[in-house]
């Protein structure tokens, strides 16, 4: 099923056989490539018999770790197709996406739990799945083949500068569609080492790099919003990647400010993988996120919309395609100026109807990021037989405050009715903004 993979991995293992792969911060504990390639060994003997996974799909939620790599390492010796969950997710939701894909398997932290039903992916090239809520809330399956992750890490790698003589520090969950590309395939496919943090937290990742010296961070904006409110050091560290979110202009300037470097932008989705990147920290402290990627090719639509291609592209299902590749629109709007750099304006306009006038969510958005001091901004609509407009603000302001200078400049039906302040959004564990905690809140609320 992963061939290609586990060639590149083959090569990797000759390579540096005895050079540590993997380091977990939090028990010192170090794994050399040929310990790593042991133990999923060690790990498929014990648990896989046969060929009885080959084309079926196996669900794995853990935390980072040298056992998620190695489990992972043999469900794709085995022709397993893989499903990576968020290790956040409870025991329950991960059985009913298992289900929901029609997993053959889910590896409870225990034993592999077979499942009915399961689906046989007869395709040799299909090794992963990942699943997105996208915009719809329920799980989504993006099938991929060994090739497109290959491709897409390819393309990070020769954009960033990536090399075998880096070090990745990896708080971003392996599972995450930013964590395969940016991590786990570089370690399996080119020997870029990693060091699992032991804890999201400033002084810990400050110890983390003072003892392992990771030399490349790929972060999210509150892990790097907590770097620069702790004035944490992060000794040894040459590239800080900034993904996942939109990085406030703040914090970027905060970094560079604080440590005399800067962040790095990255933007990527499921669907196509790496997408454009900062490689000098200019776009970014301007609210960008730099040029398309080495071996990525864009074309602007109507709408302020764009189409992505290249062969890191997902083609199971997706029948769009441009030339040989995949493509895929961003449901996203963009810019992109005279230089290539892109800024994305947030999800394309959303238009509903309240108290008999037609409101577009994302001009309500950009009003609320034009205010003083606010850094982030979620706007929603509750629905009903009369749909109420709300909406979350990022900001040390006070809900009356920021409804006082709305009232200077904004016409009346065009203010949220529910309006509340933050000093910062919540995140999910992928450290995308909890838009499910936000809509509790607004809607819950009396501001």
């Amino acid at each position: 099923m992963s061939r290609a993979l586990l060639a590149a991995w083959e090569k990797t293992l000759r390579r540096h056989a005895d050079r540590p792969a993997v380091v977990q911060a939090g028990d010192g504990r170090t794994a050399t490539f040929s310990q790593l390639a042991a133990g999923a060994a060690a790990w498929r003997a014990a648990h896989i018999r046969g060929d009885e996974l080959r084309g079926r799909a196996v669900v794995l939620a853990l935390p980072n770790g040298l056992a998620w790599l190695e489990i992972f390492l043999a469900l794709l010796q085995a022709g397993a197709v893989v499903v990576p969950l968020d290790a956040a997710e409870p025991a329950e939701a991960q059985r009913r996406m298992a289900e929901a894909v029609r997993a053959a398997a889910w590896w409870d932290g225990a034993r592999l739990v077979p499942l009915p039903g399961a689906r046989c992916y007869r395709d040799p090239a299909v090794c992963l799945i990942k699943l997105t809520s996208g915009s719809t809330g329920g799980p989504r399956a993006l099938v991929f083949t060994a090739a497109q992750l290959l491709a897409d890490t390819c393309h990070i790698m020769a954009t960033m500068g990536l090399t075998s003589r880096d070090r990745n520090y990896a708080l971003i969950p392996f599972g995450h569609a930013y964590g395969l590309g940016n991590l786990v395939v570089p370690l399996l496919a080119h020997g870029v080492p990693l060091v699992c943090g032991s804890a999201p937290l400033p002084h810990a990742m400050a110890e983390d790099f003072a003892r392992w010296q990771p030399t490349v961070f790929p972060g999210v904006p509150p892990l790097w919003r907590a770097v620069v409110a702790a004035d944490a050091k992060l000794s040894g560290l040459r590239l800080g990647i900034s993904a996942g979110a939109p990085l406030p202009v703040e914090t970027a300037r905060g970094f560079a400010e604080k440590f005399g470097g800067r962040l790095h932008g990255f933007y990527g989705s499921s669907e196509t993988g790496g997408i454009a990147y900062d490689a000098t920290g200019d776009a970014t402290l301007a609210g960008g996120v730099g040029r398309a990627l080495r071996g990525v090719k864009l074309k602007m639509l109507r709408g302020q919309r764009v189409q992505v291609s290249s062969a890191a592209v997902h083609t199971h299902g997706n029948r769009r395609r441009s030339g040989r590749h995949g493509a895929w629109v961003m449901p996203d709007r963009v810019a992109r100026d005279a230089q290539g750099r892109l800024t994305v304006l947030g999800r394309r306009g959303l238009t509903v109807k309240i108290a008999g006038r037609r409101v577009n969510l994302a001009e309500i958005t950009e009003r609320l990021r034009q205010l003083r001091g606010v850094t982030d901004v979620w706007v929603g609509v509750r629905e009903g037989p009369e749909p109420v407009l709300g909406a979350a603000l990022a900001t040390a302001r006070t809900p009356v405050d920021v409804r006082a200078e709305l009232a200077a400049g904004t016409a009346a039906w065009r203010i949220p009715k529910h309006l509340v302040t933050l000093p910062a959004f919540p995140t999910t564990a992928r450290g995308k903004t909890d838009t499910a905690a936000l809509r509790a809140r607004v809607f819950l609320s009396r501001g």
